[in-house]
């Protein structure tokens, strides 16, 4: 993933409280973010299939490519 992803679905980021975030481990700065409840559950069903693909990459490169996904409090 070259450039860091935010939520693009309107209903999804209303719905969320929260982002989940998984920080690159080679590249500071980069990262996947996606929006999810207090707990860091993620509603797939509300992302952008853009989105949902790299929400799955980082979870599957957890401690190859990212870090474990940190629950970030909404900003503000």
């Amino acid at each position: 993933m070259s450039a860091p992803f935010s939520a693009v679905n309107a209903a999804a980021a209303a719905a969320a409280s929260h982002q989940l975030r998984f920080d690159s481990l080679f590249h500071p700065g980069r990262a996947v973010s996606v929006p999810c409840d207090a707990s860091g559950h993620v509603d797939m069903d509300h992302l952008s299939e853009r989105l949902r693909n790299a929400y799955l990459g980082a979870r599957a490169m957890v401690g190859r490519e990212y870090a474990c996904p940190k629950v970030q409090p909404p900003a503000g």
